[in-house]
């Protein structure tokens, strides 16, 4: 039997005990050069773009030798304003990549020894930065289709002569959403969330090209496929393969999703449904990258992303 990628050696190259033993300055020289890959790692200014900097080495800040302006290698960026040093930055991202169906904000805040709070907008700044990489994307080959509901739990009656059947709408609880998935044969998924499982034929239309052929289930929301694309169907209540035609790879992305809700997070609060979909999302198309190169791939989204507008100052808002 083969071996599966995750238990093999290729799967770990980058460990916490490297991160802590690699020091302070090296910790920033590698936000550095993932900050400015195209001049080495030496700084360049936001404002007017000028490659000439002064170092002002005792605040970890440059100053610009064109317009004067002051900056840090986080500035604009969602680290912006950050508090935790370079290294416990840099083990954050490695903790987080490192859980395959993600880590919860608690069990981050003990293993760093901070604030849950900071864990919290920490990760969710992290998502938001994986997110960016799929914002124009579009989907084209083999595209399989598939939704999924989450949330609005109904808590049973304690009376067996009381209950009611939680599967009919009427008996919901009105916070139940649909993430539904778009993924390509051997590419990349797009999830979003919608009310219910048909409102997504617009999203489709957007994110699917036209030549793209599509395989989708026998939901009725998805019989509007037809007329825009080459739609195949397979119905799982006979089968769940018919001529090749499944929705195996959409199935596989739920089950990491569920997964994260029951197993490790427990409760996804609505609103941020679609941060905790798209997290999935990445962690599938990259379930087969060692966790350095993912550590550096979130480090460099991070670092490419502009200041968060939904979380720098969340506590403060939400207080």
């Amino acid at each position: 039997m083969a071996q599966h990628f995750l238990l093999s050696a290729k799967a770990r190259t980058l460990s916490l005990k490297a991160i802590f033993r690699m020091g302070e300055d090296a910790a920033y020289r590698t936000f550095c050069e993932l900050r400015w890959p195209e001049n080495q790692g030496e700084a360049i200014c936001p404002r007017c773009g000028c490659v000439e900097t002064y170092n002002i080495t005792s605040r970890r800040k440059f100053k610009c030798v064109a317009c004067h302006h002051q900056f840090s290698v986080t500035s604009g960026t969602i680290f912006a304003s950050r508090k935790l040093s370079f290294t416990d930055l840099l083990a954050a991202i490695v903790i987080f990549v490192n859980g395959a169906k993600g880590i919860s904000a608690l069990q981050a805040s003990r293993d760093l020894d901070i604030q849950y709070k900071t864990a919290f907008v920490l990760f969710h700044k992290l998502r938001e930065a994986m997110a960016r990489e799929m914002a124009d994307a579009k989907l084209n080959g083999i595209v399989e289709i598939d939704g999924g509901y989450f949330g609005g739990y109904v808590k049973p009656e304690n009376k067996k002569e009381d209950r009611k059947d939680r599967r009919l709408s009427f008996n919901r609880s009105g916070k139940r959403q649909c993430v539904v998935i778009m993924r390509e044969r051997e590419g990349r998924s797009l999830p979003f969330v919608v009310a219910n499982e048909g409102d997504a034929v617009p999203y489709v239309r957007d994110r699917v090209g036209t030549l793209a052929t599509i395989y989708a289930d026998e939901g009725s929301g998805w019989d509007a496929l037809h007329a825009g694309w080459d739609t195949h169907r397979v119905n799982h209540s006979v089968q769940f393969m018919d001529k090749g035609v499944c929705t195996n790879q959409a199935e596989s992305y739920f089950s990491r999703l569920r997964r994260m809700e029951v197993g490790t997070h427990h409760h996804i609060a609505g609103p941020y449904l679609y941060a905790y979909a798209g997290e999935a999302a990445w962690r599938e198309d990259n379930r087969r990258t060692d966790n350095g190169a993912q550590a550096m791939m979130v480090a460099g989204a991070a670092m490419d992303a502009s200041v968060s507008r939904q979380w720098k100052g969340y506590w403060q808002r939400a207080s």
